[in-house]
């Protein structure tokens, strides 16, 4: 096989190794300690039973990287999955892999599993890890698999494999179990410390994700390097349920789902209207601020506009069905670029009349499938803070660093500060000239590079029109959550004939930017009831400042300071309820309102207030002026 370089934590060696060694076999040739699990083969992630192949350069990998969790999870779902088939063996198998921050396997069962049966299948995993049961790869034909599956009625991996046009496939066998599975895993069941995973919830699950197909039963795990880790991430699912947007919506009376009005379709209360005004008020200055115009369109437009974009061939089973009007169908807008480039189109342009930037809050309507649908997260009708670039080529670079600085501010203004980045590449099947993607990926590489921000390529992972960055945000439980994207779209321009005239008195062909900051109002506004515990900053929060008069003869002064607050633009309220100071200050507490001006008798002679602020902050007395002062820069300073 030649030479192979090996490279780990600590060590460095160059050694010959046999054709056909596997990859534990060369790690151990090269003196590498037994801690490692696996190792990515040029690039490739491979556990230590698979073949090292031809190869040039093996850095072996430990259990507490990235990669190493990878391998235990997969293997924990096969764990699992032995542990089942030991406990109930009428269970078919379907799929079952590795996921973030865990793993999960669908599963056929006449049997509903039960929390009970769930600390079964733990205690049997302990077990099986404890046997240290070794995964054996094996490599048959496609034929032979079928076989095998069929012989044991294992239905859905008959089904897989019928699917496949691979002439060999890979199977997996850890003691009693054997799984259809290309891989990777580590070396054996006693790879996993048993008292590093833990099994979290059974769920529905369509085969293949069709609602026409079975309802198969869905259990999730976690499995983490050592048991204190798997105690951080505990903790951090339990702050997440006590963050879940849904129940701070519905706590906080920010907006509500009906069936009466359709599945994953928002309303919004007032509370919750209160905030999405800030967010759009704020989003519309600094689009105009930033050189952008405000445009609107219509929800809905005729067939042929989405013949000629291209939807009805490529996304017609994401849109809802069409209306007719007069004979003619009519679609609600799954996108608001079409209706941005009949803009563009209603007049000759000029090199000179670029770029055009013009943005929108359109709303617009997708059909998610019903089982997908999740709270403000995943929704059938939102609005898109969406924008649409018009460039000439040569004003291409500074538009992608305008853009990516405008966006990157934006995100840190509602608090964002840390950010996963990737650039994704022209796929395999494109369209648009290839000189033409060069350019555009380089303007978006350099502007990454020259900005200083750390980024990932996603090699072929663009779309099939064109290059983009997309911006992932980190929350405060340091969940990602994707919102940005910079997109160069080819293809629109083209269909659309798109043309400027040039200074050369000839025609040219724009380029074509799409771009959206937030992602979409509702979604959005989901990430920050989660990010913020629904402890909004002052410029957001619903009710910025509670007057709490201690009795009901304060109530008058109570007053002096809502109308002065209220003057100043302040939004507030008086918690005006005849009950004791201590139940209204909960009650303010449980509003999660910013602050709290507790105002007796001797405030009221002194012209001050008792300033609390959310989490029982007492910030002591304060001249009415000076906290009117104070709240409105705060506020301000957002605005």
């Amino acid at each position: 096989m030649g030479a192979i370089r090996v490279i780990w934590d600590g060590g460095e060696a160059s050694v010959e190794a046999a054709p056909g060694a596997t990859v534990g076999e060369v790690l151990g040739r090269a003196g590498a300690p037994d801690r490692l699990i696996g190792a990515r083969v040029d690039g490739q992630l491979k556990g230590l039973m698979d073949p090292a192949g031809p190869a040039i350069e093996m850095h072996g990998i430990s259990t507490e990287s990235e990669d190493g969790l990878f391998l235990l999870r997969h293997s924990s779902a096969h764990i699992m999955a032995t542990a089942i088939q030991e406990l109930y063996p009428d269970t078919k198998f379907a799929i079952g892999p590795p996921i973030q921050d865990g793993f999960y396997y669908d599963i056929h069962s006449s049997r509903a599993f039960t929390p009970e049966d769930v600390e079964s299948i733990e205690r049997k995993m302990r077990g099986i890890i404890a046997q240290k049961m070794p995964f054996e790869r094996i490599e048959v034909s496609r034929l032979e698999a079928i076989e095998r599956f069929s012989d044991s009625n294992d239905i859905y991996k008959v089904e897989i494999l019928e699917g496949l046009a691979d002439d060999v496939v890979t199977y997996y066998v850890n003691g009693p179990f054997t799984d259809l599975c290309r891989g990777p895993h580590a070396p054996s069941t006693g790879s996993l410390n048993a008292k590093a995973f833990k099994l979290l919830q059974v769920a529905g699950a369509y085969w293949r994700g069709d609602e026409k197909r079975p309802m198969l039963q869905r259990i999730y795990g976690t499995t983490w390097a050592t048991p204190e880790d798997l105690a951080k991430y505990l903790d951090r699912l339990e702050q997440a349920k006590l963050r879940d947007h849904r129940k701070l919506g519905k706590e906080l009376d920010l907006f509500s789902v009906h069936d009466e009005g359709g599945a994953g379709l928002i309303f919004w209360h007032p509370k919750g209207g209160r905030i999405r005004t800030a967010v759009e008020d704020y989003w519309r200055n600094a689009h105009l601020n930033g050189g952008y115009e405000i445009v609107y369109t219509p929800h809905v437009g005729k067939s042929t506009l989405w013949e000629i974009s291209g939807h009805l061939d490529f996304y017609k089973e994401n849109m809802y069905a069409p209306i007719e009007i007069e004979g003619q169908e009519y679609y609600l807008k799954p996108m608001n670029c079409p209706f941005h480039i009949l803009i563009y189109q209603t007049g000759l342009r000029s090199y000179r009349d670029l770029p055009f930037r013009w943005a929108e809050l359109g709303t617009v309507y997708r059909y998610e499938r019903s089982g997908v649908l999740h709270g403000l997260l995943r929704v059938r009708g939102f609005t898109q803070d969406d924008a649409h670039l018009f460039c000439r080529p040569d004003q291409m670079p500074d538009e992608i660093d305008r853009v990516l600085g405008f966006c990157l501010d934006m995100l840190r203004a509602f608090g964002f500060e840390n950010f996963e980045i990737f650039l994704s590449t022209r796929p395999a099947k494109s369209v648009g000239d290839p000189s033409q993607w060069e350019s555009a990926e380089s303007a978006l590489r350099d502007t990454l590079v020259r900005r200083g921000l750390g980024f990932s390529v996603d090699e072929g992972g663009g779309a099939f029109y064109g290059p983009k960055i997309d911006i992932k945000i980190k929350d405060a439980l340091d969940r990602e959550w994707q919102c940005s994207t910079i997109q160069f779209d080819f293809n629109l321009p083209e269909r659309f004939n798109l043309t400027y005239i040039g200074e050369d008195g000839k025609e040219h062909r724009p380029y074509m930017i799409h771009r959206a900051l937030l992602g979409s109002l509702e979604r959005f506004f989901g990430v920050l009831i989660e990010h913020y515990a629904g402890v909004f900053p002052a410029w957001l929060a619903p009710m910025q400042v509670s007057v709490i008069p201690v009795s009901e003869q304060n109530l008058e002064y109570a007053a002096l300071v809502q109308n002065e607050l209220k003057a100043a633009g302040v939004r507030v309220d008086i918690l005006s309820r005849n009950e004791k100071i201590g139940a209204k200050i909960r009650d303010g507490e449980k509003s999660k309102v910013p602050y709290m001006l507790v105002v007796g008798a001797r405030d009221a002679e002194a012209g001050t207030v008792c300033v609390r602020g959310h989490g029982g902050k007492d910030l002591g007395a304060m001249a009415r002026a000076d906290f009117v002062k104070k709240v409105v820069a705060e506020i301000e300073s957002h605005q």
